[in-house]
Parts: C-alpha cells; sequence; structure tokens
C-alpha cells in the first residue's frame, strides 16, 4: 500500500514546536557585531548633509557607512528591476545616495558590538533632509505632474495591453465599477533577518532567511567579484514569507562588507515595526472593470483596466499586472477580452510578491464583475456561473491572454462547493430574514477561481544517496519555509524505495551541500522540486538493482524491489532478498563510491489549480460589523500527497484571504508617513475572527509531471477573498448597496448603508 495520499504527520514541526529550529538568529556566531540602519524619516527628500560625528566616538560603535564610504563594486551597485518589461532606469541604491523616496528607506549603516548600542548611535546620526511633496496616490503619480525619478522624465515603471480591444456593442447590459484591490503586509513571524563573515581562506559565508539559498550566493558573488564556489550560504529555518523574502534587500547585500570592515561576524535583525515598512507589500491596484453580456445570463465581453502602485522603486509588484492579465478570464468562457495596466512610482514602500501575485487580484477582479453583473440581470450568482464557467477538458485549453491550462472541471468544483455549503437552504434562511427585516442579514458570496503554478515550468534539483548503514540521505533544492517539504520529499522517497521514513535525512538549504536551487514561489515546489525527489529514487534504485543482482547472482532485469519489504528479490522468488543495507554494504566492500540517484527534473509548463468557494457572513445592519460564519473550500490540485500538509496549506491561504477581505490594510497619509506601522495598528487577523474551515476534497491529476500535482500553496487566499467579499456585499445587496471595497471593515460597510439610504 503507497503512503502517498495519506495523512502523515510532518516530521519538521517537533522541532519547530519545542524551540530547537535552527533559524538565522539561533546561529552561534562567536564575537558577532550588530547592524542598524538609521532610515529616512521623510517619504521624500533630498539628503543635504550627513553627519556622523558623534555616533563615531560612542561606545561600542566599530563602524559608521555611508554610501559615500562604499567602494570597489559596491561604490557602483544598485538593485535594478527584475524584468526587462519595468522602466530599468529606475534602480535602487543600496544605501540613499542624494534622494530617499520613502519612509525607512536605508541611509547609513551603523555597526556596534551589541545591539542596544546600535539604536542609540542610529539616532545620533545626523541627517539633513530638504523635504520634496510626498506622492502617494497612484492616480496623482500617472498625471506625472510631479516625477519621482527626474532624469528618468517618468512615474511609469510599466505599461501593458492585450493585443484586443473589448467590445461591447453587442451587449443587452454593461456594468462597470471601480474596485480597490488593497495595499496589504506580508507580516511573516520571523521579520527580515540575516548575519554573514568571512572566512579564513576568504570566503564569503551569509545566513540568510530566504525563499531560495542559491539565487542569493548567486547575487552576491556578483557584486562581491567573487566566484560561486566562493560564497556559501546557508538557510535553515525560516519563519514564514509569503512571498516577501523572494527579493534581496539591499541590507542584506551589504552585511559581507560590514563584515570585512569590522573583521568580525555581523547581525541584522529588523524589530516589527520597522519590518512592516520595509519588507515589501503586497497587491495595491485600482481596477476598473467592465462586463458585459445579454439578459439570459452570458457573458460575452470583459475588460479590465489596471492602475498598479509600485512603490518607490519598481520591484517584482510592478510585474502583477503581467500576471492578472494572463489570468484575466479565470473559469469563464470569454473570448472578448481587453486589459491594460499602467504600474507607476510613489513614495511609498516597495511592492514584492506576496502569495498569489497577481492571480489574487485576477480572480478578485472578474468574480466581482460576475456579481455584478448577475445583480444588474437579476440572476442568482450561481446560475449566472453555471452559464459560463468553461466545460470540463482535459486536454490543454488556451486562453484569449495566452494562459494554456493543463486540465480542469470548474462546473464540477462550482456544483460541489454549492451542495458542500447547503446553497438551497442557505438562499431560504436568507429569505426569510429579509423578509423580517432582521437586523443582522445573512450573506452568501461566491467564487470560482483558476490560477497558475510553476510559471513557465523550469526545473529543479534532486538527489538521494544510499548511506552505508542502508539510510538514505535526501538533497533537495527546494527551500522550504513552512510548507512541510521535509515531510513530503520523505514521503515521496519511501514510496517509491520502499525505506521508511524515519531512514531518510532531507537536506536543503545550503549551498554546499546542494548542487543547485531556485526559488521556492509561485507554488512550484511539489510538481518540480517532489518529481525530481521522484525521478532520483528511480535513478537509485536502477543503480541498486545493478549491486542487489550481482548479490543474488541473477540478471539484473530479473531483480525487482518488494517496497512493502524494501527488499530486492528475482521475480517470483521472495523467499531470498537482498536489503538496502546489503546493498550498501556490498557497494562499501568493494571500495566504491555511495550510490546517488541525481535528477535535474523539468516540466514542459505550468500547471492550473482550480476551485470554488463559498462564505456566508452575518452583518450587522446598524454597525456594519462583518462576522464570517463559515468558509467552504473547494480546492483541486491534482493528485494530494499528504492530505494533512494541504490542509495546513489551505487553511493557511484562507485565513490571509479572509483577512484581506474583511481587515488588513496598510495605510499612509498624505505625506507619504505610514499609519500601520504595527500590529497594533494594522489589523492582522487571529483565531477570533475565522470560524473552522470546511474543506472539501476534490482531486483532478494533471499530465504535467509523474506525481500528477498542481500547486496548492496560494490557491485558498485567491479564492477566499472574492467570495466573502461578495458575500458581504450580497449580505446588503436588497438594501440598495452594489459595492463595498476591501476591507469591509465596519466604517466601510455603515457608509454603504448610509449612501444606499440617501439615493
Amino acid at each position: 500500500m503507497s503512503i502517498l495520499g495519506n495523512r502523515v504527520l510532518r516530521r519538521e514541526d517537533p522541532a519547530l514546536l519545542t524551540g530547537s529550529g535552527t533559524f538565522v538568529d539561533n546561529r552561534d556566531l562567536p564575537g558577532a557585531a550588530h547592524v542598524t540602519f538609521v532610515r529616512s524619516p521623510v517619504a521624500h527628500a533630498r539628503i543635504t548633509g550627513i553627519d556622523t560625528s558623534e555616533t563615531e566616538g560612542m561606545p561600542g560603535v566599530l563602524a559608521v557607512v555611508t554610501a559615500a564610504d562604499l567602494d570597489g563594486p559596491l561604490a557602483t551597485t544598485t538593485q535594478a528591476p527584475p524584468s526587462p518589461l519595468l522602466n530599468q532606469e529606475m534602480v535602487r541604491p543600496l544605501l540613499a545616495t542624494d534622494t530617499v523616496r520613502f519612509v525607512g528607506e536605508p541611509v547609513v549603516a551603523v555597526v556596534t558590538d551589541e545591539a542596544y548600542q546600535g539604536t542609540d548611535a542610529a539616532e545620533a546620526v545626523l541627517v539633513d533632509y530638504d523635504d520634496l511633496p510626498a506622492l502617494v496616490d497612484p492616480a496623482a503619480s500617472a498625471a506625472e505632474d510631479l516625477l519621482v525619478f527626474p532624469d528618468v522624465g517618468s512615474n511609469t515603471a510599466m505599461l501593458r495591453a492585450t493585443r484586443t480591444e473589448a467590445d461591447f456593442s453587442g451587449c443587452e447590459v454593461v456594468v462597470t465599477q471601480v474596485v480597490r484591490n488593497q495595499r496589504v503586509a506580508p507580516c511573516p513571524i520571523e521579520p527580515r533577518v540575516a548575519a554573514a563573515q568571512w572566512t579564513a581562506d576568504g570566503r564569503l559565508v551569509q545566513y540568510a532567511s530566504s525563499q531560495g539559498v542559491h539565487p542569493v550566493r548567486d547575487e552576491l558573488a556578483a557584486v562581491y567579484g567573487l566566484e560561486r564556489g566562493q560564497v556559501r550560504v546557508v538557510g535553515g529555518d525560516v519563519g514564514g514569507s509569503f512571498g516577501s523574502k523572494s527579493a534581496r534587500a539591499p541590507e542584506e547585500v551589504l552585511l559581507g562588507h560590514l563584515a570585512r570592515l569590522v573583521g568580525r561576524p555581523v547581525r541584522w535583525l529588523e524589530p516589527r515595526g520597522v519590518d512592516m515598512v520595509n519588507l515589501g507589500h503586497g497587491r495595491g491596484q485600482l481596477q476598473t472593470i467592465t462586463m458585459g453580456g445579454s439578459r439570459d445570463g452570458r457573458i460575452t465581453a470583459y475588460k479590465l483596466e489596471i492602475l498598479q502602485d509600485a512603490g518607490a522603486y519598481p520591484g517584482m509588484g510592478a510585474l502583477l499586472p503581467v500576471m492578472t492579465q494572463m489570468m484575466l478570464t479565470g473559469v469563464y468562457d470569454i473570448d472578448n477580452v481587453e486589459c491594460r495596466s499602467h504600474s507607476v512610482i510613489t513614495t511609498t514602500t516597495p511592492y514584492t510578491a506576496y502569495r498569489g501575485a497577481g492571480r489574487p487580484e485576477a480572480a478578485a477582479a472578474v468574480e466581482r464583475a460576475v456579481d455584478l453583473f448577475a445583480a444588474e440581470i437579476g440572476m442568482d450568482p450561481a446560475e449566472v456561473r453555471r452559464r459560463n464557467v468553461l466545460p470540463p477538458f482535459e486536454v490543454a485549453h488556451t486562453t484569449p491572454t495566452r494562459a494554456t491550462y493543463d486540465c480542469g472541471a470548474y462546473g464540477a468544483a462550482l456544483e460541489l462547493a454549492l451542495s458542500s455549503a447547503g446553497y438551497e437552504e442557505l438562499r431560504r434562511l436568507q429569505a426569510e430574514r429579509r423578509q423580517r427585516g432582521d437586523r443582522v442579514q445573512l450573506g452568501i458570496g461566491l467564487s470560482v477561481y483558476v490560477e497558475i503554478t510553476a510559471i513557465g515550468g523550469g526545473d529543479e534539483h534532486g538527489s538521494v544517496e544510499l548511506l552505508e548503514d542502508g539510510s538514505v540521505l535526501a538533497r533537495t533544492g527546494s527551500s522550504p519555509y513552512g510548507q512541510g517539504h521535509y515531510t513530503s520529499w520523505s514521503m515521496i522517497v519511501a514510496d517509491r524505495l520502499g525505506v521508511p521514513m524515519e531512514s531518510i535525512t532531507v537536506v536543503h538549504g545550503d549551498t554546499d551541500e546542494i548542487a543547485k536551487g531556485g526559488i521556492t514561489g509561485g507554488s512550484r515546489s511539489a510538481q518540480l522540486a517532489g518529481s525530481a525527489m521522484l525521478d532520483a529514487s528511480i535513478r537509485l534504485e536502477d543503480k541498486a538493482r545493478a549491486v542487489a543482482a550481482e548479490l543474488l547472482e541473477a540478471a539484473v532485469d530479473d531483480v525487482t524491489l518488494d517496497r512493502v519489504e524494501g527488499a530486492f528479490h528475482v521475480a517470483g522468488t521472495p523467499a531470498v532478498s537482498v536489503s538496502w543495507t546489503d546493498v550498501a554494504t556490498k557497494v562499501s566492500s568493494d571500495g566504491g563510491d555511495p550510490l546517488v540517484g541525481v535528477s535535474e527534473f523539468a516540466a514542459e509548463g505550468a500547471t492550473f489549480p482550480f476551485g470554488a468557494h463559498v462564505a456566508v457572513v452575518d452583518v450587522d445592519t446598524e454597525t456594519g460589523k462583518v462576522d464570517l460564519t463559515r468558509l467552504i473550500a473547494v480546492d483541486d490540485a491534482g493528485t494530494i500527497l499528504n492530505p494533512l500538509v494541504v490542509e495546513g496549506q489551505v487553511h493557511g491561504g484562507l485565513a490571509q484571504g479572509a483577512a484581506q477581505a474583511l481587515l488588513e490594510e496598510f495605510r499612509y497619509d498624505e505625506l507619504g508617513n505610514p499609519l500601520t506601522a504595527n500590529f497594533g495598528d494594522y489589523a492582522i487577523v487571529s483565531a477570533a475572527e475565522l470560524p473552522s474551515f470546511e474543506r472539501v476534497p476534490m482531486e483532478t491529476p494533471t499530465w504535467m509531471n509523474p506525481l500528477g500535482v498542481k500547486g496548492i500553496g496560494e490557491s485558498a487566499t485567491i479564492g477566499s477573498t472574492p467570495a466573502v467579499q461578495n458575500a458581504v456585499v450580497d449580505a446588503l445587496s436588497h438594501l440598495g448597496v452594489r459595492h463595498i471595497d476591501m476591507p469591509c471593515t465596519p466604517e466601510r460597510v455603515w457608509q454603504a448603508l448610509q449612501e444606499a439610504v440617501t439615493h
């Protein structure tokens, strides 16, 4: 019986739960100094002077570094936008030179013996700022009356449009709405942290809390003019990311220089209040949705216009509209479409990739549009979706925006979600409350979504080595930060080789131990790294079979592996067998190298998970308070390796999606000052605001990889947000409320009700 598909407890959890995990800040670095950054207190200004004289003489201060102090390759190092689609002139310096462009931008680095000394020393640095006007509103940025990069001559980081234009001339009904997909902060439990040291032989060793150690190594090698082998990057345990640690912070890049300058290891750890402003933010789209069709419920035209806030420097966040455009039509059969996007610079924290990265924005837009269309024609939103979802398919389907879906059964997911929720009964209860005029009204929200994972296909490294005692060492290029890779990869290896899971050790996150690796992002790991583990196991099995054949004095083709017993035997003769330990002993006694199966698994393309969510809310019509009472989720990610791990990913995604719909928003005042820089002001979600989630399994295996798996790490976030938002609007639609922007806070809900009454 296969272990795959069974609920297996996560092997990585005991260390995390008992406090024995190895995080960057747990690393024992004797003599390590501490790095503190002096940061801009204003959103936009020219730097007219920096005085570090008082700081340099303070107790414990080892070094004070400004941009002018950087030499060698670092003197000219900047961080360019990560794609040629973005304006390459809008580069970010490691330390601000003549201009600061957001509150929190690093200006000076201070190195001290103790961390507390760094706080005092940083406060003693005097920086003279000549204030410039702040630019917080993306619409104002698009007008370009004020330029954040005057030398560039524009605030535009990227313009993008489909080749087609939507034609609404034949539509009986057309609905239009401006929708805010607000700025949110990722808030991983572990903030930004890193450490660096130089070894006696001149190697740079960096300890990184990141989504992939090999890209960090490659960047540091380039910056410091070193060969890759001269840089070692070690990851270890990572306390969450949600996409925010996929790009290297300038502060991390500088640590090697600071360690060399003081001749000691250095540590850097951001406090939460600083991290909230500097880690990178997500979403940030102002969308204008237009949808048209016939009164019988058929959608025939759809247009989406996107104004994307990129923040002060265009990073991955500025590229979000690329993914939003690709996933424009979602699960719906609409050929007449258009998408136009404009990414602009503002004097705020730069945007990064945040769980879903452009796909939640696409789902939020089209699902909100479908509900608006349904309300306009007076049809149940479930019925409109039934009439417009793509029919089931098992061969590739290409959308008008050139996304090639692998396989899908969107209508089946919708019906499963509706039946599991008891949709008809919910509508009956809603009608009763409306008829009675209850103070607390019932809302039911739907979403049907499809997303893309392992974008562009790609490859991943994996190796499986047989050790002398018969145990197995699995090396993976993927770097987990909460996904359960250790357990999942152990299950794959154990299932293929018949080796007990307790005899399998998984190694990751060390460039000296693993040959290569990529970024763990875009929900790519199971389909790429998992398939690499399977492929490497098959290759090891083939090598071991040859050794077993020699021990059994049989032809290789006659030897088979009994995966239940974990032993090789001649086919049809199981009584005489050879164990993995026997094979390892034979190899060792012959003086040969250990048997290793190595894989560089590559997928031809992406996979497209999908699903349907139903949200149920109670809305107090006097106070605007929203209670999310149920959230039913059908998330189809192909073959499920471990339902327990999948449920963890889904539950986390549902929580983040619901939080965006109801609570979370990172806000600035008109001067570019952050107003929500800690958990006292930023409404982070907790268990108190969430119901027990109702996950409904559904599996449609993909043919894109041998495991049949698709990504699951972001799916629930994509489906839940529009479902919850639609539920809030649905609760009040009979009172004249047409739309409420996220987050649907009591204030916003109450205001929408007052506006509906006055109209």
